[in-house]
């Protein structure tokens, strides 16, 4: 969305909120990065970001000491219902960017996985991939649950109905063989099938989130929990087949007296739209990956220091967006 000055000041924008403008008229480009809930990771993450690839109108430029963001750019952080909403918001053209998870981003742009039956968005392009998501398959300490296998005949949280994790969790379960008819499933959220396994009415569940988790911390000092591997050639199998998984680590510090374990995880995507230009997407992408901007991330968030250039092609899902595609080629990063 473009205004000129004049427009933004009758729009109530006072130069106060820029600094002195300059005299000439300038444009000023306004692009919101939906994110999620405001107590989450995405909306802080998106508010470092937002920052960063910012430079409104009577800005100080980089090369005085100023933001290295977007000349005329004023670029908000827009709490919202996360990664379908994102999806669905940037199909629908009411924002311009968002932050999706890859397997929504991949099934969004082929309609398959949850939007079966609905028109595709296949005008869904990608910035970046900014972190993992990982796999946390949770068991109750002494269920006998050392992997996957050992999932028959349990009691087995597989997340919401209509949720990402319970497509994918299916798709973890098929990929060792099984079904949730051979154990008995449950249908929770994270914090509800952690309440569940803490009273001795669930063996284990799935979660799909950044860790640590705040419900699985919980869990491993007041339970006591083991974490389960997903790996082997089915994981394997899993990677090469869908383009949205990747292999990860959970690390042996991340939740208190619990062995780390290797597993997969969907990606956290910035995404936007095929119809943003190639000329903003590409200064925007420059923008994110500016040495300024790394200072931002990894002092402002703990999740900030794990978005590096050299993972932003990771489980995308979707194609690039071709703005995005031409920085990334240059930077010799993608042939």
């Amino acid at each position: 969305m473009r205004i000129n000055r004049r427009t933004a000041l009758l729009g109530g924008l006072g130069a106060a909120a820029w600094g002195a403008m300059p005299a000439r008229a300038q444009d000023i480009t306004f692009f919101r990065i939906g994110t999620g809930a405001t107590a989450g990771t995405y909306f802080p993450i998106g508010g470092l970001i937002a920052n960063a690839i910012s430079n409104p109108p009577g800005s100080r430029s980089c090369a005085d000491g100023g933001s290295c963001g977007v000349p005329g750019l004023v670029a908000t952080s827009v709490a919202s219902n996360g990664s379908v909403a994102n999806a669905n918001g940037i199909a629908a053209g009411t924002m311009q960017s968002g932050f999706v998870q890859s397997d929504v981003a991949y099934w969004a742009y082929n309609g398959t996985g949850i939007y079966e039956g609905r028109p595709k968005a296949d005008g869904l392009r990608a910035i970046a991939s900014l972190y993992p998501e990982s796999f946390q398959l949770v068991a109750r300490k002494g269920a006998g649950i050392k992997s996957v296998a050992d999932l028959k005949g349990k009691r087995l949280s597989l997340d919401e109905p209509g949720s990402g994790t319970l497509v994918d969790a299916r798709l973890i379960l098929a990929a060792y063989g099984l079904t949730e008819k051979e154990m008995k499933a449950e249908y929770l959220k994270t914090q509800q099938a952690a309440d569940k396994l803490k009273d001795g009415q669930l063996d284990a569940f799935f979660s799909v989130s950044g860790w640590p988790n705040g419900a699985i911390s919980e869990l491993a000092v007041t339970a006591g929990i083991d974490l389960v591997p997903i790996t082997g050639p089915q994981a394997e199998g899993l990677v090469k087949k869908y383009s949205f998984f990747a292999n990860d680590e959970i690390p042996d510090d991340a939740y208190k007296n619990v062995a780390g374990v290797k597993t997969v995880s969907v990606n956290a995507l910035w995404a936007t739209s095929i119809k943003q230009s190639e000329t903003l997407i590409y200064a925007i992408t420059a923008a994110l990956w500016n040495p300024n901007t790394r200072k931002l991330l990894d002092s402002g968030h703990a999740k900030g220091k794990v978005i590096r250039i050299e993972t932003s092609q990771q489980a995308l899902g979707i194609p690039l967006h071709p703005g995005a595609e031409k920085f990334y080629k240059e930077k010799g990063l993608i042939k």
